[in-house]
């Protein structure tokens, strides 16, 4: 491969390809790392009115750190994986007070910060600072893979997207492998006819590029049954109890559930949930058939939610931990979206 040819060719495409998004409006680092990080598990036309409230909303870094948590949880809320939020929050503060509110320009010391590995750092150093280091995302990874006509991972992989990257320019170089592996090298039918670098690509010279990457063998999607107890008080209202501050949906509020197990059936899993809310056994169901069933779709499992109507009327009082719901209390809640379908279907 003549590197400097494939550098000044992709280079050339993206200056006239290249899609107008919000984040390419501005070098400004925490701008550029915000969308870094909602782009990880996000698609762009999905991140981009998120991008937009978000820096509506924390303008700034010191505008981040000063937030409280679950008002940065509510502007995540719908863009999943709310690790991402919980990490950019406590970058903030770490950049605040040890980097004297200044996103630090080398990668070691990027990835130091919660949530950002050695791709965001990489696109970060480069966009932002002019750093000649890689970023290597999936699209990336998937344009080297044909460019070399080899599956490449790990250190390989970073050091053979490295050895590409110009002194000059290595941010819109990143940028435009990014834009390549997005529009026109995609995982079916790439566009090899509009690409312009398959004088460079291996996989083109070989007709292999539908076997490049190797697809993975993915795993069966487990499905797990919860039931959900349903309690109201006597103005209807619906009680919500906030998840642990750590792991899945962290700090989010949710309905009373639990998930079954050993054969269990959804009835008995809402009876022992809403008995660990109530603190007593004798909990009873309205019905022994859920009010409604709602299925929910995470990455890595599908969760079935069984909705029963705990019998009686109930006047716990509202903590930190569990609260009063009614439908137009929605915006003071941070709910996952599939509990927000729930609810949505129990006000029918």
């Amino acid at each position: 491969m003549q590197i400097e040819q494939f550098q000044q060719a992709l280079l050339a495409w993206f200056d006239r390809n290249g899609r107008v998004l919000p984040w390419r409006e501005s070098r400004d680092p925490y701008r550029v790392w915000v969308s870094e990080i909602m782009l990880q598990q996000t698609r762009v036309a999905a991140a981009i009115p998120y991008y937009e409230r978000w820096l509506e909303r924390f303008p700034t870094l010191d505008a981040l750190a000063d937030a409280d948590i679950d008002d940065v949880l509510k502007a995540w809320e719908g863009l999943g994986y709310y690790s991402r939020a919980r990490n950019l929050h406590a970058a903030a503060r770490i950049v605040r007070e040890r980097y004297a509110g200044s996103m630090p320009a080398s990668t070691d010391d990027l990835c130091r910060l919660p949530g950002i590995g050695e791709y965001t750092a990489g696109a970060i150093a480069s966009i932002v600072y002019g750093h000649a280091e890689p970023a290597v995302d999936g699209n990336v990874r998937r344009v080297m893979s044909r460019l070399k006509d080899h599956d490449l991972a790990g250190r390989a992989l970073h050091d053979a997207a490295k050895a590409l990257v110009p002194q000059s320019r290595p941010g819109d170089f990143n940028q435009a492998m990014m834009e390549l592996g997005a529009t026109v090298c995609v995982p079916r039918s790439p566009d090899c006819g509009a690409c312009p670098v398959t004088e460079h690509c291996a996989a083109y010279r070989n007709g292999t590029q539908a076997l490049r990457p190797a697809p993975k063998q993915k795993p069966g999607v487990p499905v797990v049954n919860v039931g959900v107890a349903v309690l109201r008080d006597a103005r209807g209202r619906i009680l919500l109890v906030r998840r642990p501050e750590t792991g899945l949906l962290a700090g989010m509020w949710e309905l009373p559930g639990c998930a079954t197990s050993n054969g269990d059936a959804p009835e008995d899993a809402a009876v022992s949930a809403a008995g660990r809310v109530l603190r007593q056994g004798d909990v009873a169901l309205r019905s022994d058939e859920p009010v409604v069933v709602v299925r929910h779709v995470f990455s890595h499992r599908i969760e079935e939610y069984h909705a029963f109507e705990i019998a009686g009327t109930f006047s716990l009082r509202g903590t930190r931990r569990r609260a009063w719901y009614e439908p137009r209390q929605r915006a003071a809640f941070t709910i996952p979206r599939g509990q927000q379908r729930l609810l949505k279907a129990l006000a029918g």
